[in-house]
């Protein structure tokens, strides 16, 4: 049995009798004006963090998600775009397709704005998605990468830079490790179908979509998420394991390659009112700028003592130097 057959019969299950405890997230469950968010469908989160923001779902977006879980997240995209076929869902497991249009008619009833026609629930593979090219303003999975091997996830990656239109977006959320696993770990395929295993370091998650062709990459949050202790795993260190939220935006690959922003800042304390670059990074005088990785390392070389960095936090929100 292959890992993606693993994967499938684990989540079949999970469709079939809800597992609360599958995958763990911090988030506080979304509470806008009119929306409900039905209990079936909480107990259905099977991700590691939230890849609905409000910020990426102005003016009707196209939008796309693909494993589609319990529906949740459908539902709050769907918040943001009521039109008929305005949110797609795609998932390959025929028992979790039924399950959210089950609970979506139930959402129904629970809120008087939606209509089930508002998801166009498709079967489809990550890896071939049946969406049309450059179709898609924002494009988003929720703990389903990790659980791919390399080869798979390029394929993955390049499928949603594919149906993204241009400086569309594809927003994330997956385990990392920063700590290296044992090839037992690595090639336990129940362990990656848990979403545990298969986590990336997020500088190899970065390069991923790089590779890709993504232009700009938003880390927006890195959370605390998992443990794999000695006594309860095939490991004789303790591994600490955290999920982080991502936005890749289908922006051109400037020629000095990406920009990447870790929640990096700049702070100018001079004795003019701004500093310029020169390369149109303009930093007013004791107002804080977030600044992608890139600036950062070219402004440090200028060697001025006037101008203060932050480290990176792991959490960016907008407004930033790119």
């Amino acid at each position: 049995m292959s890992y993606l057959e693993t994967t499938h019969n684990v989540y079949k299950k999970a469709a079939l009798t809800p597992d609360v405890g599958l995958c763990c997230t911090t988030n506080p469950i979304w509470e806008l004006p009119g929306l409900k968010i039905p209990r079936i469908m909480q107990e259905m989160n099977y991700g590691c963090g939230s890849t609905v923001h409000a910020r990426d779902l102005t003016n009707n977006p196209k939008m796309l998600y693909v494993g589609v879980g319990g529906g949740m997240e459908l539902l709050q995209f769907a918040y943001f775009n009521r039109n008929k076929g305005g949110v797609i869902g795609l998932d390959v497991v025929d028992e979790m397709l039924e399950a959210s249009r089950k609970n979506f008619i139930i959402a129904e009833e629970q809120n008087d704005w939606f209509k089930s026609n508002f998801v166009d629930l498709r079967k489809g593979d990550a890896m071939n998605l049946p969406v049309e090219d450059n179709s898609i303003d924002v494009a988003a999975q929720n703990c389903l990468f990790n659980i791919f091997k390399s080869d798979d996830l390029k394929k993955a990656i390049a499928e949603m830079y594919r149906v993204l239109k241009p400086h569309g977006k594809l927003v994330m959320s997956d385990p990392t490790c920063e700590q290296e696993m044992n090839d037992e770990l690595r090639n336990d395929e129940r362990l990656r179908a848990l979403c545990l295993s298969g986590s990336l370091s997020i500088a190899d998650y970065v390069k991923a979509l790089t590779d890709a062709g993504f232009g700009t990459i938003e880390i927006r949050a890195r959370k605390p998420y998992r443990i794999l202790d000695p006594k309860n795993y095939p490991t004789d260190e303790l591994i600490y394991i955290e999920s982080i939220e991502v936005a890749a935006i289908k922006d051109p690959m400037p020629a000095d390659g990406p920009c990447i922003f870790t929640g990096k800042a700049a702070i100018y304390y001079g004795a003019d009112d701004y500093f310029d670059d020169g390369l149109g990074h303009t930093l007013l005088k004791n107002q804080p700028l977030a600044i992608c990785d890139k600036t950062a390392r070219d402004l440090k070389a200028l060697g001025r003592d006037d101008i203060f960095f932050s480290e990176s936090t792991y959490h960016y929100d907008g407004g930033g130097c790119c």
